[in-house]
């Protein structure tokens, strides 16, 4: 199942339309912070999937039942661009634990590059459902590859993979390498367009680098 958020009348695109605001982007704080708000409003889309059960909440006149999540799902990211978009997730579902997966480029002498994991710290998985995250969702590659590290650590009963701006070939790639049966498909909005480095066109440039600062 695919899901695109920005359809319709939604703060969503908002906060997307400041993310690509060149303008905009020079204040870190303020694209860290709109990542933040746009992870908040995935986590609530999301949660709506979810599986709740009734709870009795004592109040100070009575009782009250309210349905609460049966569990909290665990939170995957890829490092650095998907902290922010990761951080809005984590202030909904609070009680997540979470998993972190680090993802780089390493370019080659003929222009090519390939997508190298470098580090993971991953919590068990096993029959969890996961949400794997990630602001840009350019090749895939680095959604395909994190989501095999998680694997290592268990089969997980359902996976969201989540992603602010993704392109075509992007999501075409993910439909291609996960069963949709037991993975939901979460974007923000689709661009069509990507260069032969594999950046998004319109996009909105190099998200680690605009939320943290240019590598060296």
């Amino acid at each position: 199942m695919i899901n695109l958020l920005s359809t319709g009348n939604t703060m969503l695109n908002q906060f997307i339309a400041e993310l690509r605001d060149s303008e905009i982007q020079k204040d870190r704080l303020r694209f860290r912070f709109n990542l933040e708000r746009i992870g908040a409003i995935f986590a609530y889309e999301i949660g709506k999937t979810l599986e709740y059960e009734q709870k009795e909440v004592v109040t100070p006149l009575g009782i009250a039942l309210a349905p609460v999540l049966t569990t909290y799902p665990v939170l995957a990211t890829i490092l650095r661009a998907g902290l922010p978009f990761h951080q809005g997730m984590l202030s909904v579902f609070d009680k997540s634990d979470n998993s972190f997966i680090s993802a780089y480029r390493k370019h080659h002498k003929d222009g090519s590059f390939s997508i190298n994991i470098e580090y993971a710290s991953v919590t068990d998985t096993q029959d969890k459902v996961v949400i794997l995250s990630d602001t840009m969702l350019a090749s895939g590659q680095s959604m395909v590859l994190a989501y095999k590290e998680l694997l290592t650590h268990g089969k997980p009963r359902h996976t969201h993979l989540a992603a602010v701006v993704a392109s075509a070939e992007g999501a075409d790639t993910l439909k291609k390498h996960f069963s949709m049966e037991d993975t939901t498909l979460w974007l923000g909005v689709v661009d069509d367009e990507m260069t032969a480095q594999s950046y998004i066109v319109p996009g909105l440039g190099d998200a680690g680098d605009l939320a943290f600062g240019n590598k060296s």
